[in-house]
């Protein structure tokens, strides 16, 4: 066990110097930070998961076993990655021919709050939204939007859920969370909190 400053990395796992890991986080069995990265505070990154370098990790992050999240690849605050889910970064990869210049990668936003579900897979390119819900074993092959529900292959949209992750139930434009209370608005696919 390796207690640095104020986050925990396990014994078996390696923080390449310089990363920038926040208090309280925690870096469970067999995981690799790779220089330049930035996780925040109270993260917890699971078991064989893999922080390439130059990636951008939020506050509040939570990040289960088997993931490995590319350079290209920014998780904002609050983010939870399922188990085995997958990040890429290049846009047409092949062994046999090297990807080295900056159009051969792109970039992939993930919105505060977002879940991706187990097995899930997000092309590179893409943007989940704020609060977006994507269920296990779905492929993102296009952006998803603020507090939508996508699942399948390709990721569609099914529905759309509030802050805490229940579904939300519509009367016309507008909505409300039936645990929570929270009240939202839709206009096309762009819906947003109400205050």
């Amino acid at each position: 066990m390796i207690v640095a400053a104020s986050y925990f990395v396990h014994e078996s796992s390696y923080v390449d110097d310089p990363a920038d890991i926040g208090e309280g986080t925690k870096i469970w069995h067999f995981s690799h930070v790779m220089h330049g990265s930035s996780i925040g505070k109270n993260c917890t990154i699971g078991q064989n998961v893999l922080v390439g370098p130059n990636v951008r990790i939020g506050n509040n992050v939570k990040i289960q076993n088997n993931v490995s999240i590319y350079e290209g690849v920014e998780l904002e605050d609050e983010v939870f990655c399922g188990p085995s889910m997958v990040f890429t970064n290049v846009t047409r990869p092949r062994s046999g021919t090297p990807r080295n210049t900056p159009a051969d990668f792109a970039r992939t936003l993930v919105r505060r709050g977002a879940t991706i579900g187990a097995n899930a897979t997000i092309v590179c390119g893409t943007t989940v939204g704020a609060y977006g819900f994507v269920g296990a074993g779905s492929v993102v092959t296009k952006n998803v939007p603020d507090f939508a529900v996508v699942y399948g292959n390709p990721a569609r949209t099914h529905g759309y859920a509030c802050i805490c992750g229940l579904a939300l139930h519509w009367a016309g434009a507008l909505a409300h969370c039936l645990d929570c209370g929270r009240a939202y608005a839709r206009e096309n696919d762009h819906v947003r909190e109400m205050p």
